[in-house]
């Protein structure tokens, strides 16, 4: 068994910066990738990017470059490190994990979705 709270949030201005952190309770975290999410007002949740078990990380086109994704096991955390931020990246931020499968899993395991953390951008 495996939860993840999010926590980090707040208000910051355009150009400006959060770092928001997942930290799950649960012994079998490290076997987890880890994904951000981010659901705008009016529309569905998207995947932002990943962390693997291994540390490997991806990104969607939009954040590639501004957002940086890592984990530290022994704190059984990961982190979301938000650089210049825009005001389209307003919206509710969810980590979720996914136990290790390869070639994938089938989501039966996945971590539920917790309460998120707000974000807004603006001036």
């Amino acid at each position: 068994q495996v939860q993840l709270v999010e926590s980090g949030g707040g208000l910051v201005q355009p150009g400006g910066s959060l770092r928001l952190s997942c930290v799950a309770s649960g012994s079998l975290f490290r076997f987890y990738n880890v994904g951000w999410f981010r659901q705008a007002p009016g529309k569905q949740r998207e995947l932002l990017g990943y962390v693997t078990t291994g540390g490997s990380t991806n990104y969607t086109d939009s954040v590639k470059g501004r957002f940086t994704i890592s984990r530290d096991n022994a704190k059984n955390s990961v982190y979301l490190q938000m650089n210049t931020l825009k005001p389209e990246d307003t919206g509710v931020y969810y980590c979720s994990g996914a136990p290790y499968s390869p070639g994938g899993g089938d989501g039966a395991h996945d971590t539920d979705w917790g309460q998120g953390t707000q974000v807004t951008v603006s001036s």
